[in-house]
């Protein structure tokens, strides 16, 4: 059995954020632990049958967290609520308003634009010679494909890009702490600029999800200002940089597991397995929170109303009494229910979009570059943003 006092959890160790995996072995041997930080009480959700029962119990477990602490930074955000933290009704109404944009009709008819964004990409890389995959391709391409959803203009895409990066890596400042100021800088960049964006779309909508959003508002829908800022935002961060690192996190689990990269070149019909154990065995996503509405036991352990219930995603898609050698990297995994893209009501609605740009990425790349393999096989990767959305900061391929 896993006592708490096995556990190591800390999320702000950069060791720990490299390589959290080693520590989640302790999470499966028993009930869930508590760990208390001062007057916060902390429960980890680590075995996949925990893990699942609480994603899918919206009604015992709410996803509206506290309220933010003084020293947190909002600017025009104060007060607002986006789809990740809401529950029902609300997070239904939510979630209704952008389904439209993310039906499998919708995700086939950007294919084409996908490809198109991803064969430029790999056009300018093959005419430099050299590939870095974070920087010339996987921080590229969604960033890109969330832009012209969201109608923001090509020439900013750089700009949206740097703004995600920043509110992620907020995500790593200690509690208690001021926020550094360029988080306070990017959170009024992106609150001005949209500010200004949803007036002149107010006059002149165009068929983009902004557009869409504004009009709903319009219509006496669930929308307040703040909260449209926030579910624009949300849509720009999630929407670019879970595909990033799942870009990222599996091409560097095929390059250090050689004979399954191999296997991939030599099959590429198991393409579509192959990303769904990128997202069990190194997923873009580690933990996600929920908070009881009253004391509630799951798995063995008694969890108090309103303790941060961390659900470790990561953890439980490595679980032993789910998935058969959990620490093999297996292209071909079959069956494979991870939860990299949650459970439940909050099941994320870009998962099919997701996939599709992995798809189009892997199959690209594969095609332009046969030979492509990771530069340096001893590479130690860097790690950028926060615990929570694990991503690479750099990848250097070799291309010859």
């Amino acid at each position: 059995m896993a006592e708490a006092s096995q556990i190591y959890f800390n999320p702000w160790d950069p060791e720990f954020r490299a390589n959290p995996y080693p520590h989640y072995a302790a999470l499966h041997g028993g009930p869930p632990s508590k760990l208390v930080f001062g007057p916060v009480t902390l429960a980890l959700i680590g075995r996949y049958a925990d893990a699942t029962a609480v994603l899918r119990d919206h009604e015992r477990f709410s996803s509206v967290g506290p309220p933010p602490p003084p020293e947190a930074y909002q600017g025009r955000f104060l007060g607002a609520r986006n789809m990740l933290g809401s529950d029902p009704p609300r997070h239904s109404r939510l979630r209704r308003l952008v389904s439209r944009d993310f039906t499998p009709r919708r995700i086939r008819e950007l294919e084409p634009h996908i490809r198109q964004i991803a064969s430029d990409l790999l056009d300018q890389a093959e005419a430099r010679g050299e590939f870095d995959l974070m920087a010339d391709f996987a921080n590229v391409l969604p960033v890109k494909v969330i832009a012209h959803m969201l109608g923001v203009p090509p020439e900013l895409n750089a700009t949206f890009k740097k703004w995600s990066d920043i509110l992620i890596e907020g995500g790593n400042n200690v509690p208690g702490q001021p926020p550094p100021p360029q988080v306070i800088a990017a959170v009024d960049e992106i609150g001005e600029y949209f500010t200004t964006e949803i007036e002149r779309r107010r006059k002149t909508p165009g068929a983009d999800l902004v557009s869409a959003l504004i009009a709903a508002h319009d219509e006496g829908e669930v929308l307040s200002s703040a909260d449209l800022l926030s579910f624009v935002t949300l849509l720009l961060v999630a929407g670019n940089e879970t595909t990033t690192n799942l870009i990222g996190n599996g091409m560097l689990a095929l390059g250090r597991n050689p004979e399954q990269f191999a296997k991939l070149k030599r099959a590429p019909e198991l393409l579509p397995s192959a990303i769904e154990e990128m997202l069990r065995y190194d997923g873009p996503v580690q933990s996600t929170a929920r908070f009881p509405k009253a004391a509630v036991e799951v798995g063995g352990t008694e969890i108090p109303a309103g303790a941060i219930t961390l659900v470790v995603i990561a953890a439980a898609n490595r679980d032993p009494a789910q998935f058969k050698d959990p620490e093999r990297f297996d292209i071909a995994r079959h069956p494979n229910d991870h939860l990299a893209f949650g459970e439940g009501i909050h099941f994320c609605i870009g998962a099919p979009l997701a996939r599709m740009e992995a798809a189009v990425a892997f199959e690209s790349m594969l095609a332009r570059f046969p030979r492509l393999d990771l530069k340096d096989p001893a590479f130690k990767p860097a790690y950028k943003g926060s615990y929570f959305l694990r991503g690479l900061g750099s990848l250097p391929m070799a291309i010859n």
